[in-house]
């Protein structure tokens, strides 16, 4: 029953996290809080994971969390859910396409879909900045203001943001950089 419950929500998310691996964040956060398959910092972990690899981040999440839950029948589950909105839709647009491409109703629809991309990708890049950043269950057992803020985190993320505003080298370049930091330091 899990393995069902599992594809459908994952379905749920590859069919409503338009605008790639980042707008499903927020629908991973809800299924965290909804299932408890994994936690807050788990779920962040996945991302600084899936952003690390190969691949696109909604799938590498949805493998982590497949194999968390269900091993190996979780991962073809979790995978299978996600993947499987993107198919039938690549092949009804592909199917359809030729003949509406032009027409002002559609090119209007994918125009306006971008705001609501934008908005997923920022709730998205919010959500990972508060978990990263802040310790609020920490904070609420001590209520220590000093407690609030994850210095380590914060540092890193100031440093990163010095680097790439003074050099302008590729992306992967930082990623590999706080990786290691993130290893070293254990983060």
């Amino acid at each position: 029953m899990i393995l069902l419950t599992m594809f459908l929500e994952f379905f749920k998310v590859g069919l409503f996290a338009i605008g790639g691996g980042l707008a499903t964040i927020p629908f991973l956060q809800e299924l965290a809080n909804k299932y408890n398959w994994y936690t807050s910092q788990e779920l962040v972990d996945m991302i600084a994971v899936s952003e690390s690899t190969p691949g696109p981040i909604g799938i590498n999440m949805a493998t982590y969390v497949g194999y968390k839950v269900g091993g190996i029948p979780g991962v073809v589950t979790a995978v299978t859910g996600i993947v499987m909105p993107s198919v039938i839709v690549i092949i009804l647009i592909a199917h359809f396409y030729s003949r509406f491409n032009e027409k002002p109703l559609v090119k209007s629809a994918f125009y306006g879909l971008r705001p609501a991309v934008t908005g997923l990708i920022a709730a998205a890049g919010f959500e990972v900045a508060r978990i990263s950043l802040l310790n609020i269950e920490k904070f609420f057992e001590k209520y220590n203001v000093l407690d609030l803020i994850n210095i380590k985190s914060l540092i890193l993320f100031a440093v990163i943001l010095f680097l790439t505003n003074k050099y302008k080298k590729h992306p992967i370049v930082y990623l590999v950089f706080a990786a290691i930091i993130g290893i070293v330091f254990k983060f």
